[in-house]
């Protein structure tokens, strides 16, 4: 056991974050954290890295326990990426090998290793600090949503790494695959309780429909005795006894005790405006920056049912395409056409600015009321209510939510507008699991187009019936279906079908297992194979440790050695056939002798 926490308890003024809440880590672990936003699931990260106090309760640590945090907004010592990284490895008593950091920084997008900290996006300083975490030696890792600014080559790279880890990992994030995928039990907040559940996202979902069904018939029976005990109260007893003092006492103590309310739900029902036949149309459009092109050619007519995920690698121009059809910029070539019923809303990617002094209740009434399909009006405070605003934070200044409220925050503020046509720019970045669900069901109703531009692949799967993909020329190549029908299709490659169909007829005109002569050449060459494509690998890891600053040589050289290591694969999985042929031969020789001497 590396940690345990016994009997947490964390106030932010009167909310409470954390009551009696008992948890332990093991070596090796790999834990989530999810709760609606607020709940203080970054809080709780803090506490268990040092920065932040708890009131009540203990946290006992193994001695010598080495922990490692990443904040949301992390903060750097050096002035650049590489002074950053080294500064970082030579702060460990085994700092990791140069090469090593130079990998994980080119898998991580970054290429300019000395490019000052000050000039880099908000994004890519989370990518930097997040280098900077897997390079380091510890055995607890906390990670507070390290898959925000990853495109999806990162987030399945950072899925494969964690899996090898050999450290604790405990971390919060939204991305349902990769909790589905990585971890081996989810910690849950909700208002102030902690729940453990053992096994992945899929298995969280199951117990928690269990959990809550029970919490019903707990609170159906709760009532029930309830009523009884108030009809006998009502009724008058004219004999206090001790029993009936002890009765009256139990009344007051099941009146007053808190039992967890059922779950409550974000709502959204707003009335959509009407959208004409004519949407949105494309023609031609390209855009770029100087004399970089980020893409060009770019038609498409819109539908008004569209349900369109774009994915590209950082960089490519996603966001800049959704604001070019939003009009905050212009095209460089080409045009978009817009019909006259068009209401364009637009969830942007990076938090729009808010006076953080203003009211959260003050920020909503500027739109006004909202009619609801039902032809009901809903003032301020109601939508807000719906939203999983109480009536104190309705009341709080901005500047005192959470990073999430701020953004489940934005977001209704653009969906009571009644807009017609979506654009959401990694709408799946700081919001909770929730309100993500919610979103997702609200989108199935909306009527009218969305386009969205995601690296959750979950948040694709389950809301896209198009994606669209960047090219490295430049271009968008249109898949039908989902994030993972588009993967399907890109390993289903002609190679792969026509080996497959090969095999497939050997083993079936086959009257005995057989190596054809050239199987034969293979299996008796395949070791030497290996160990040559390994040998190469190590001399390009070996040219990477010497290349310097040479970025461009850097980049080239760890293109050549992931090349490497898919022939390496694909050599691997050759192996592993001749070998299991080979056997099925020898198994097969030896039944016949059996058979021959059974015979004889």
């Amino acid at each position: 056991m590396l940690l345990s926490a016994e009997r947490l308890k964390k106030y932010h003024n009167e909310k409470r974050i954390l009551e009696n809440a008992s948890f332990a880590i093991e070596a090796q672990d790999k834990i989530g954290v999810i709760g609606v936003n607020g709940t203080g699931k970054s809080t709780l990260l803090k506490i268990l890295a040092g920065k932040e106090h708890y009131d009540s309760g203990r946290i006992i640590m193994k001695n010598g326990i080495r922990i490692h945090y990443l904040p949301q907004t992390p903060v750097f010592e050096k002035e650049t990426i590489m002074e950053e990284m080294y500064h970082r490895n030579h702060m460990q008593e085994s700092p990791v090998e140069e090469y090593e950091i130079r990998s994980i920084l080119t898998k991580l997008g970054i290429f300019d290793f000395e490019q000052p900290i000050a000039a880099l996006s908000g994004g890519q300083k989370k990518r930097v600090a997040l280098a900077c975490a897997l390079i380091t030696r510890c055995d607890l890792l906390l990670l507070d949503e390290p898959t925000n600014h990853l495109d999806h080559d990162m987030v399945e790279w950072l899925e494969g790494y964690l899996l090898k880890s050999h450290c604790a990992i405990f971390m919060v994030t939204h991305d349902r695959y990769f909790l589905d995928r990585i971890c081996t039990r989810l910690i849950e907040l909700h208002q102030g309780e902690l729940y453990v559940h053992e096994g992945n996202y899929s298995d969280y979902l199951e117990a928690k429909e269990k959990r809550l069904e029970l919490l019903k018939e707990q609170e159906h029976k709760r009532r029930q005795l309830y009523r009884k005990e108030l009809e006998w109260v009502r009724a008058g007893v004219q004999a206090r006894t001790t029993k009936s003092k002890s009765r009256l006492q139990r009344f007051e103590e099941l009146r007053k005790k808190r039992y967890e309310e059922i779950e409550e739900h974000i709502q959204i029902d707003t009335v959509v405006s009407r959208l004409g036949k004519k949407t949105i149309e494309l023609e031609q459009v390209g855009f770029g920056y100087g004399e970089k092109e980020l893409f060009h050619d770019v038609t498409y007519h819109l539908l008004r049912r569209d349900r369109v995920g774009i994915i590209g690698a950082n960089g490519c121009g996603k966001s800049t395409l959704l604001d070019l059809i939003a009009k905050e910029k212009t095209v460089k070539s080409g045009m978009i056409i817009y019909g006259e019923t068009v209401r364009i809303g637009y969830f942007k990617q990076h938090d729009v600015e808010m006076d953080g002094e203003m009211r959260v209740i003050d920020y909503i009434k500027e739109s006004g009321e909202v009619e609801m399909h039902d032809g009901s009006r809903l003032n301020a405070s109601q939508i807000l209510e719906q939203f999983l605003f109480d009536r104190n934070l309705q009341y709080a200044k901005i500047g005192r939510l959470s990073g999430g409220e701020r953004r489940r925050l934005y977001l209704l503020k653009i969906l009571i507008q009644a807009p017609n046509i979506l654009l959401l720019d990694e709408p799946t970045n700081d919001l909770d699991i929730q309100t993500l669900s919610v979103l997702e069901d609200y989108l199935d109703a909306f009527e009218g187009a969305v386009i969205a531009v995601s690296h959750d692949r979950y948040f694709l799967d389950r809301v896209c019936d198009k994606v669209f993909v960047f090219q490295e020329d430049g271009t968008l190549k249109q898949y039908a279906g989902g994030y993972s029908d588009y993967l399907a299709k890109m390993q289903e490659g002609e190679e792969v079908q026509k080996c497959t169909r090969s095999v497939a007829k050997s083993w079936k005109d086959a009257q005995a297992p057989r190596f054809t002569s050239a199987e034969k050449k293979e299996f008796a060459e395949i070791d030497d194979r290996l160990a040559e494509v390994e040998g190469k690998i190590a001399a390009v890891d070996q040219q990477m440790e010497t290349a310097g600053d040479a970025f461009a040589l850097l980049h080239e050289l760890s293109v050549k050695r992931e090349q490497l290591e898919q022939e390496l694969e694909a050599l691997t999985q050759r192996w592993m056939y001749l070998q299991e042929k080979a056997q099925e031969i020898q198994e097969y020789r030896n039944g016949r002798q059996e058979s021959n001497r059974d015979d004889s």
